[in-house]
């Protein structure tokens, strides 16, 4: 019988994780920081999506049409849910690649989205996707597409082999995939102790087996129980984007885009003596051992003529996430961590204060007085926006637009915060995709949804949520003592109507 997942982890459900690479608004500010016209995103697809809570968050506020498959029924069934009674729902099937690919009823799309799924899948089915993008990928098109890369594994790869390996001939049939991860933990672990000549010449890997051991076991089952698996190298990649017609665009990671951050003054000189985009990467990845990397990639990219650059970022649109005083002015790059000039940021950031969506123009007349010109404020915006600080904005008429939609899924999901703390994330009209909201912050956000007054009432109705589950708050990993808990959430109960409600509000999502 023919193995219908193709050999990829399909006993355990893949983790509820959003990904804000796929929002194609942060792609629009990252093309235009690299000096690329990006598209007007009508039409998106998603292919392995997961839970789906990527694409129906970006169904809810983006206003683009999205389709996608995953081939895990259970994921497809939550996924479902999750968008039933959603106007203009996202179109989700459960089809294999091969199946979702082949179909002559999709239309053609402006942005195509794969989040690590490149990594473990095999050759047939990577041609298959290869393929699906040269036909259906639009001119101008953007595909976002993230994967495991050499050489950052080069060390720890053959790991990940010997894990596999060793859940295929030695886990008895029955067990469930978290036993079998901590089974095959375990025997890496007793290899390494046994003064194996790969971990000493390979330190790193008894660091990254003690990493291990902290992650979720269902995200772990996805990451090293797969069938297929191979780390890739920039320049096989590029083979195969540009077989489906399409050229390098940018790193879809923000962080990437401020050199000082991650390279040295040489390093830096090194890449800019490389006209090759190919050897660049790949020395890039080299320079920082790369493990992962994420891009967009443009199907008939257009560069912009210098002020035409300038002009649309001016008309780019950015909102604060944090309140202005609790920004804290470090960011860590691959050069460790760096300051980031109070007099240049400080006075960004009271731009900001309001938590109301500002263009980078609207800045730029706000901190004139202050010297700060419209490169440093391109550049602190990609380096606040990477850390989540603040977010790219969408126009008003796309904010009201998304306003139905995101309310109905974020009912949906602060109600699974009665029972479970699997989603930490809400859908923004305002951002075209999520941001990060804790299952007490949910909690508190239900209770007002359905009419509780103040914050002794946020406080009791999240306490007998917790109560009802039996759950309690971890602190290092320990369950608190009741009252401690009781504590706890008084705290955050404090916040929440002092500073984060004020957010939540501004950002729509309340």
């Amino acid at each position: 019988m023919q193995d219908w997942s193709d050999g990829y982890m399909t006993e355990v459900a893949y983790t509820f994780g959003y990904y804000p690479e796929l929002n194609p608004l942060r792609a629009r500010l990252a093309l235009l920081e690299a000096g690329i016209v990006p598209p007007e995103i009508h039409t998106a697809c998603e292919l392995g999506f997961g839970q789906g809570m990527s694409v129906n968050i970006h169904q809810a506020a983006s206003g683009a049409q999205w389709h996608g498959t995953d081939f895990n029924p259970a994921q497809v069934g939550f996924a479902r849910e999750l968008a039933q009674d959603t106007p203009l729902a996202a179109r989700l099937s459960d089809e294999a690649f091969d199946a979702f690919c082949s179909r002559d009823d999709l239309p053609q799309f402006d942005f195509i989205a794969l989040h690590g799924i490149w990594s473990w899948i095999s050759d047939a089915n990577q041609a298959v996707i290869a393929g699906f993008i040269e036909r259906k990928l639009k001119p101008g098109g953007v595909v976002y597409v993230s994967y495991n890369t050499q050489p950052g594994w080069a060390a720890i790869g053959p790991l990940t082999e010997l894990m596999a390996g060793f859940d295929a001939a030695s886990n008895p049939p029955g067990i469930g995939p978290a036993a079998r991860i901590d089974a095959a933990l375990d025997f890496a672990d007793r290899l390494m102790a046994s003064g194996a000549l790969y971990g000493k010449a390979n330190p790193q890997v008894l660091e990254h087996l003690k990493r291990l051991r902290g992650h979720d076991r269902r995200y772990l089952a996805h990451e090293y129980l797969n069938r297929d698996w191979v780390p890739m190298s920039f320049a096989r990649m590029r083979g195969w984007m540009e077989g489906a017609r399409l050229q390098f665009g940018t790193s879809a990671h923000y962080l990437d885009h401020v050199p000082m951050l991650n390279l040295s003054t040489a390093q830096q000189e090194l890449l800019a003596g490389i006209p090759d985009v190919n050897l660049r990467e790949t020395t890039r990845d080299f320079l920082v051992n790369r493990l992962f990397r994420r891009d967009y990639w443009v199907r008939g990219a257009r560069r912009l003529a210098p002020g035409e650059r300038a002009e649309r970022l001016r008309a780019q649109r950015v909102i604060l996430a944090t309140p202005a005083a609790r920004v804290k002015l470090k960011v860590s790059g691959v050069q460790g961590e760096a300051s980031l000039h109070e007099d240049v940021y400080r006075p960004i950031l009271d731009a900001l204060a309001d938590h109301r969506p500002r263009s980078l123009g609207e800045i730029e007349r706000a901190v004139a007085a202050h010297g700060v010109n419209l490169a440093r404020i391109v550049e602190a915006v990609t380096i606040l926006a990477g850390t989540g600080a603040l977010h790219p904005a969408q126009s008003d008429e796309a904010i009201e637009l998304a306003r139905p939609a995101t309310a109905r899924i974020n009912a949906r999901l602060c109600a699974m915060a009665r029972y479970a703390e699997d989603v930490n994330v809400l859908a923004s009209p305002v951002t075209g995709g999520a941001v990060q909201v804790g299952r007490i912050d949910q909690l508190f956000l239900l209770a007002r949804s359905r009419g509780a007054g103040g914050r002794d009432d946020w406080l009791a109705f999240a306490s007998a949520a917790l109560a009802a589950q039996g759950h309690r708050i971890l602190r290092d990993g320990q369950p608190v003592e009741a009252g401690e808990q009781q504590r706890m959430l008084q705290a955050q109960a404090e916040v929440f109507e002092k500073e984060r409600l004020a957010v939540f509000q501004a950002f729509g999502i309340a």
